[in-house]
């Protein structure tokens, strides 16, 4: 199955608690997702993407809720994160989207709401270095898991079979190793970090729960 990783979601439309966030989560991961929101295609806004800024050295990808993804190429390849998410959804035809992030080394990411089929999509899953299966609520914090949505893995693995999968919604110790043991890399948890007592506790209990082997 390969190392599983957590990564702590970054959503609010406070640039105090963005900050809060940021420094909270810093210190035990290494790799974390910004949601970026400009209320097109989720219906609310967050902190505008001109104002994110994070620590040297942290990995980082922006999962971007917006219609027009055009709209934000300049400010996005100034930026520099690892990976940006767009989702299959959008107003837009993605291609020069992605083709404009990679001649800047950024990787493109497709995000996929509930009721989009991979295969309707495909031109977009071959070309992405990551596809994200969004199984909550655009957003919002604190959503349920709608973990058949994990069978979105095997389609989505067999248009590209090296394609890095991430899973957004929901997730928490209780169905982590689920969703990890369907075949996502990469686990983006907001509410169960953001509302524990102690997060960097219960970050670690989410990647030794994920990495678990054998039957549940």
């Amino acid at each position: 199955m390969g190392l599983i990783t957590i990564s702590p979601t970054i959503l609010t439309d406070d640039p105090n608690r963005y900050k809060q966030l940021v420094e909270l989560y810093h210190p035990f991961t290494k790799r974390a997702q910004i949601d970026i929101s400009d209320g097109t295609l989720a219906p609310s806004r967050t902190v505008p993407i001109n104002t994110t800024w994070w620590p040297k050295g942290w990995l980082v990808d922006i999962h971007m809720m917006v219609m027009q993804p055009s709209l934000y190429l300049d400010i996005l390849t100034k930026l520099k994160p690892n990976l940006v998410i767009f989702h299959s959804e959008v107003q837009e035809d993605l291609t020069t989207v992605f083709d404009t992030l990679r001649q800047n080394d950024i990787k493109v990411g497709l995000a996929i709401l509930k009721p989009t089929f991979p295969g309707d999509v495909r031109q977009y899953i071959a070309d992405a270095d990551h596809v994200m299966i969004f199984s909550g609520e655009l957003g919002q914090n604190g959503g349920a898991a709608d973990l058949l949505q994990l069978e979105k893995v095997r389609i989505i693995k067999s248009i590209k079979k090296d394609v890095e999968i991430g899973w957004d919604g929901g997730a928490n110790v209780s169905n982590v190793r689920t969703i990890a043991q369907a075949g996502v890399n990469v686990i983006n948890v907001g509410n169960a970090l953001a509302s524990a007592d102690n997060p960097a506790k219960t970050y670690t209990m989410l990647s030794a729960e994920a990495e678990k082997q054998g039957v549940m």
